[in-house]
């Protein structure tokens, strides 16, 4: 019998296209809700309702990955959350 050898998956070169990072917002002490919300709204254009349900687990679970995405856009995210002094984490997924 002949052995059949299967190749593995290669990565693609450039993994910053794909989804493959994602921005952590982290919980602090010194924002309102109001400012968390429309910061969100800005840096994700996400409707007002869902930047409350990120607020809410920023609130209650101390993070919320709020958006994922290329590198270079999560860097983008993270720049204006940060704008206002909010705790931010790009990870890969």
């Amino acid at each position: 019998m002949q052995k059949i050898e299967t190749q593995k998956n290669e990565q693609p070169e450039n993994t910053d296209v794909l989804d493959a990072y994602r921005v952590i917002l982290f919980n602090d002490d010194n924002h309102t809700f109001d400012e968390v919300i429309t910061q969100l709204v800005k840096a994700i254009h996400c409707c007002r309702h869902d930047a409350e349900k990120h607020a809410w687990q920023v609130h209650t679970r101390g993070r919320s990955i709020v958006y994922t995405g290329s590198m270079q856009l999560c860097l983008k995210v993270s720049a204006i959350l940060e704008e206002i002094a909010l705790k931010t984490e790009i990870q890969t997924t």
